[in-house]
């Protein structure tokens, strides 16, 4: 599986458009900020009572949006999930996924050390912003059409 540091994603980012960002976290930590540009299809679901979850319609919400063909940055907090998703992904078919490592928040040992810095310790660009496109739920509609 091929990888990059938070600073080289948001570098290809800006030097290549075509370039996605896919963060698989949970909806209310994409909304709490994201890589700016960045769309939302979480691999897990949040639930207060029951912790993480599976998404059931990760793989339907991903092929609905996102051709094979693309080439796709994965992220999630600290480079887990994506990790978990990447391989998923490229199980599914998808020709040019990469994880983030250090994800938005960063990796940290066992000792909660930081190992990776994450997107948001690097000060990069980082967007709060309800954007239609990026959301979880406008991309789970546009799947179920």
């Amino acid at each position: 599986m091929k990888d990059l540091s938070p600073q080289e994603a948001c570098d290809r980012m800006q030097s290549d458009a075509e370039c996605i960002y896919l963060d698989v976290r949970s909806v209310p930590e994409f909304e709490a900020g994201h890589p700016k540009g960045a769309i939302n299809i979480p691999l897990l679901h949040f639930d207060p009572n029951r912790g993480m979850s599976p998404n059931p319609d990760f793989s339907s919400v991903l092929e609905a949006v996102i051709s094979k063909d693309a080439k796709i940055l994965v992220g999630c907090k600290s480079g887990g999930r994506s990790a978990n998703a990447c391989q998923l992904m490229t199980q599914m078919g998808y020709a040019d996924v990469t994880n983030v490592r250090g994800g938005f928040g960063g990796q940290t040992d066992n000792f909660g050390r930081v190992v990776e810095a994450g997107w948001s310790m690097l000060n990069l660009p980082v967007s709060t912003e309800d954007d239609e496109t990026s959301r979880y739920e406008t991309l789970l509609a546009k799947a179920k059409k």
